[in-house]
């Protein structure tokens, strides 16, 4: 018998969770051709089918500051989705990541006696790790994108799949790298740097401008060094203004999106901490980690770090094979000191873009069609 095709409701809070969101609706939909998804999400759910009765770009906020000046809006909109969800249940939930939205969301859903599942775990392998209470009051399942992660969850006693991580299976083992400069007018022989700010407007307002000094830096020391920084579409009016104050006669090429492009055609990247650090990581490139937010967050959660790391090449490695610059740290002399350091040493990234590919082969696994199947088995359930 042909399975039914199942109405549900998905959430993505940011840029990432829509890349996420737009690959776990293709794997759904190759096994549910008629599917039917709506919430909120971004361009590239939308390319799938998906129904976005509010923008993602509504709940892409960082830190505690950033949430209070928009508490109003979000709590609003949350309001109104689980009204609409309960007024009309799907067959199930899914939150992708945003969990200081997702989980009270999905707790009162699966309350009403819809599935609710969780996809990407958060970090509490890495700070608060009481998270996990909440985990397991909201979600009946959780699928995972790290391999030591779903251990982690049955501990506490909450249902989880390892799926892999879905950026693993479109990143192609081998960087397309001149296809990727041919597209970005890059000559063969250059030497090509990616400035990666961030996808929020808070990490824009703290992030870029280091970088962008950065590199002025970096360009003194090596005047042939070419620039390319990936924006997120509809940013570009925030960061115009930082290049022509901090770097107006940098060598440098603003890109609106093309962040895959960016990292396949760059020798090396500076890039702010998130999924940017893994697709750095999947496109082979030797990377300096950087990251800065508003004093009040870095004070509330630098005490509840559970590890030394906080980008996904060093935790999944267990250790620091890239450099990580957070906050008083994240200077712009630090951060061009590492970038050429990078570039002054081939046998080191030689090391580093062998570790990478090992990530690779372990986090590539067909993460559409596992997560569809773990899906499948938690409406069956």
């Amino acid at each position: 018998m042909t399975e039914a095709a199942p109405r549900l409701s998905l959430v993505a809070g940011e840029a990432s969770g829509d890349l996420l969101g737009g690959l776990l609706l293709a794997g759904l939909r190759e096994r549910w051709p008629a599917l039917q998804a709506a919430g909120i999400g971004g361009p590239r759910m939308a390319a799938q089918g998906f129904d976005a009765w509010w923008p993602h770009h509504k709940l892409s906020v960082f830190g505690y500051v950033d949430a209070l000046l928009h508490l109003r809006e979000i709590l609003g909109i949350r309001k109104a989705l689980g009204e609409r969800l309960l007024a009309d249940p799907p067959r199930a939930f899914i939150g992708i990541d945003a969990p200081d939205f997702n989980f009270a969301l999905e707790a009162k859903l699966k309350a009403a006696g819809i599935k609710s599942i969780h996809f990407v775990c958060p970090s509490i392998w890495a700070w608060r790790a009481e998270r996990v209470n909440k985990i397991r009051a909201s979600t009946d399942h959780v699928l995972c994108l790290f391999p030591f992660e779903p251990a982690l969850l049955a501990e506490a006693g909450i249902p989880a799949s390892y799926v892999g991580h879905p950026l693993a299976d479109v990143i192609p083992l081998e960087p397309p790298k001149s296809a990727a400069r041919g597209k970005l007018g890059l000559g063969e022989g250059e030497s090509v740097v990616a400035l990666l700010p961030g996808s929020r407007k808070s990490e824009i307002r703290y992030i870029a401008e280091p970088l962008l000094q950065a590199a002025v830096l970096m360009s003194r020391v090596r005047p042939e060094l070419r620039f390319v920084m990936p924006v997120v579409p509809g940013l570009q009016a925030l960061v115009q203004p930082l290049v022509r104050k901090h770097a107006p006669d940098l060598d440098l090429t603003l890109l609106d999106g093309q962040s895959h492009e960016a990292l396949a055609a760059c020798d090396i990247t500076l890039v702010a901490s998130g999924t940017a650090t893994l697709e750095a990581a999947l496109f082979k490139r030797p990377m300096v980690i950087a990251y800065r937010l508003h004093a009040l967050n870095w004070w509330r959660i630098k005490g509840k770090r559970l590890q030394p790391w906080v980008g996904l090449p060093n935790v999944l490695a267990g250790r620091f094979v890239v450099p990580e610059l957070l906050q008083d740290d994240c200077t712009p002399e630090a951060l061009a000191r590492e970038g050429l350091a990078w570039l002054d040493d081939p046998a080191r990234r030689d090391a580093a873009i062998a570790t990478f590919h090992e990530q690779h082969l372990t986090l590539r696994c067909n993460t559409a069609q596992r997560a569809a199947d773990a899906i499948a088995q938690v409406l069956a359930s």
